[in-house]
């Protein structure tokens, strides 16, 4: 199987996010497990929206839901590590809003992983997604500088 390598844009980073490896994150092989590494990189997007006044479940009138998640590993994290997330959001083409996530060990700056999530809003009638709102994109535009 071909490995895509996913680009982060470092040019669209919207909010950093400290945190640390809990030892609960930590699975069989005594590193940091697939589900806690998804926890941590929700946890850390949900404080990138807060930060924008856009939390995940109202996001210009709409609630969002992850229509898929993709994560390329580069290097373990143990417990108890100190970790930044990297949140960046390009400008959204289409309907979805695609979320890149860079994931390190704070001090050294090592990547542990790298992440990309498509959102989408959805308008809760029709149960159909819509548009990004103009208010999502003027407050994204904003924290990216652009």
């Amino acid at each position: 199987m071909e490995r895509v390598q996913l680009d982060f844009p470092d040019e669209a980073i919207i909010h950093r996010h400290a945190l640390s490896v809990r030892v609960t994150d930590m699975n069989y092989g005594r590193h940091l497990g697939h589900d806690a590494l998804v926890s941590l990189l929700h946890e850390a997007r949900i404080q990138a929206f807060a930060a924008l006044d856009l939390p995940e479940w109202d996001m210009g009138g709409y609630p969002s839901v992850v229509v898929d998640l993709a994560v390329q590993y580069q290097s373990e994290a143990r417990w108890p590590d100190a970790l930044v997330v990297d949140t960046a959001v390009p400008t959204s083409e289409g309907k979805a809003l695609t979320i890149y996530q860079h994931l390190a060990h704070a001090e050294s700056g090592k990547p542990v992983a790298t992440a990309r999530v498509n959102q989408l809003l959805i308008d809760k009638a029709s149960g159909r997604p819509v548009a990004v709102p103009e208010a999502v994109v003027q407050a994204l535009a904003q924290a990216r500088g652009t």
